[in-house]
C-alpha cells in the first residue's frame, strides 16, 4: 500500500515541474498613502490578487492587465503594468494536487472599478492599506511583497 501511495502520489508530486502565472497589484493613491485590491477566489473564497496563467499572444504586462479587468473589473488611465516583484506558492490542481507556482507580480495603478466585467459576481473585490491586505492573504511571500508594496511601486524591478 505505501508503494503504490509512493508511485502514484508522492512520486508524482515531487517531479512535476514548476508552473508560472502572472498576478496583478492593483493599486490606487489615497491621502495616507496607497490601497491594493484584493479579490475573492471563486472556490476558498480567499482574498487573493488577480492571477492567471500565461495567455498566447500576451506578455506577463498584459496578462496582468487581462486578468485584472477579467476577474475585477478595473478601469485604469495609463496602462502601464510595471514589474514589481514574484512570490511562490503550491497552486492546487484538479484533484487537489499541489504544484510549485512562480507568480511574476505586475503593479497596476487603476482609476476606477466598473460594474460590467467578465467574473462580476463570482468574486468579492475590496480595498486595504497594504498591510491590513497582507494580513488577508495566505500565501507568506505574497503577503511580503504586499507590505513592501509602495515602495516596490515607486522602484520597480526589471
Amino acid at each position: 500500500m505505501l508503494q503504490k501511495i509512493w508511485t502514484n502520489v508522492i512520486a508524482l508530486i515531487l517531479r512535476r515541474p514548476s508552473r508560472y502565472q502572472v498576478a496583478a497589484l492593483c493599486w490606487r493613491e489615497t491621502g495616507s498613502g496607497i490601497e491594493v485590491l484584493l479579490i475573492s477566489s471563486r472556490t476558498t473564497r480567499r482574498w487573493v490578487l488577480p492571477k492567471g496563467w500565461p495567455k498566447r499572444g500576451l506578455d506577463g504586462a498584459g496578462t496582468a492587465m487581462e486578468e485584472a479587468w477579467e476577474e475585477a473589473g478595473i478601469s485604469v488611465d495609463d496602462p502601464k503594468p510595471v514589474r514589481i516583484g514574484r512570490y511562490a506558492y503550491r497552486k492546487r490542481l484538479e484533484g487537489d494536487v499541489p504544484v510549485p507556482t512562480m507568480v511574476d507580480v505586475y503593479a497596476i495603478h487603476v482609476s476606477g472599478l466598473l460594474d460590467t466585467f467578465p467574473e462580476a459576481g463570482q468574486r468579492d473585490r475590496q480595498w486595504f492599506p497594504p498591510e491590513e491586505a497582507a494580513s488577508l492573504v495566505h500565501e507568506p511571500e505574497l503577503a511580503t511583497l504586499l507590505r513592501q508594496s509602495a515602495r516596490l511601486i515607486a522602484t520597480p524591478s526589471s
